[in-house]
């Protein structure tokens, strides 16, 4: 078995590091961090300095204290862990600056005992992978690429309702960041401008009657610019710098994703499917238009009306109402 490698954790100076965030641009006196944190003014100015080291820009000034003014561009427990409003998702972060691929860590993770709520994020993935086996484009720091361990209470036919619940947390987290008109195109690609931003790839271990867990993959196109991404990707995929011409805060947004991601798992929970089918209908880049499915046993051609109770898509043909749960979806036109 291939030996798993090392997350890069955070020290104590997270602390120091929380304190400060939570300021936000005011100063904060070393004594008051001392107090507060129960820490000698010593260990305060030690971790201030390591944060520095780190690429926190912090000021100090005399009789004023310290300010947070610049935090460096990663997504590491420092960064992520003061923006998480969540009691599990994101709670325990395992940070890579490389992987293979956060989906497969996160297995691996899982198998060994890995608890609900546990995240694999890297900054840069070297087999980043997407549905059907197909490559996901992964450069290092612009964009998203986190794993999320989950061990939901369901039986293994419904599974795939997780999968359509993801994309509607991703595209819930791109409206707020200022892409109004993304939209999902079934099961789970978030696109904008008809190009494809977001994209959720699911894996499960499960027994009979038990699902044992689940893996969700969230790939998203934060920063990358159109050279960021490989020739024959730039006319079908987009980011949020290119729609909406401006970075956006590559923390921020992620923890934006994973507390979307478990608002829908505890409302799931309790209301089952129907909240998620309500929200995917609205968020749809699907519904109503004219589509072309392939991977099936058949091609087909119609236009998609509806999804049902299990997720599947109900598309209407010239021969009658078929029910799809697995292939690719071209859009082709309005209906």
């Amino acid at each position: 078995m291939t030996a798993m490698p090392e997350p890069v954790r955070a020290g104590s100076e997270e602390l120091v590091l929380a304190f400060l965030a939570e300021a936000g641009d005011d100063y904060v006196s070393g004594e008051a961090i001392s107090d507060k944190l129960g820490l000698s003014r010593a260990a305060v100015w030690k971790h201030v300095r390591a944060l520095r080291a780190q690429g926190y820009r912090i000021e100090a000034a005399p009789a004023r204290g310290y300010r947070l003014r610049e935090i460096p561009d990663r997504l590491g427990e420092l960064e992520l862990r003061p923006l998480l409003n969540t009691h599990d998702v994101g709670q325990t972060l395992h940070w890579y600056e490389e992987v293979g691929s956060t989906n497969d860590v996160a297995k691996g993770l899982a198998e060994e005992g890995a608890l609900h709520g546990e995240v694999v994020v890297a900054e840069r993935q070297t087999a980043g992978r997407g549905r059907r086996g197909r490559s996901w484009s992964s450069p290092a720091r612009r964009n998203v690429y986190l794993s999320a361990v989950l061990r939901p209470d369901l039986p293994p036919a419904r599974a795939p309702e997780l999968t359509l619940l993801a994309s509607v947390a991703v595209c819930q987290a791109v409206r707020q960041a200022g892409v109004a008109a993304a939209g999902i195109k079934w099961p789970n690609d978030v696109l904008a401008s008809g190009r494809k931003l977001a994209g959720v790839l699911t894996e499960m271990a499960a027994e009979v009657e038990r699902v044992q867990w689940v893996v969700i993959g969230i790939g998203v196109n934060v920063n990358a610019a159109a050279a960021d991404f490989p020739e024959e990707l730039r006319g079908v995929a987009t980011s949020l710098l290119l729609e909406r011409g401006a970075p956006v805060p590559r923390a921020l947004f992620a923890a934006a994703v994973l507390t979307a991601l478990e608002e829908w798992l505890d409302r799931h929970a309790d209301e089952g499917f129907g909240p998620v089918r309500a929200a995917w209908r609205e968020m749809s880049d699907t519904l109503g238009r004219e589509v072309r499915i392939r991977g099936g046993a058949a091609e087909l051609t119609g236009v998609a009306e509806d999804i049902d109770e299990a997720g599947a898509l109900l598309v209407r043909t010239a021969t009658g109402l078929e029910r799809v749960v697995a292939g690719d979806v071209e859009l082709l036109r309005p209906a």
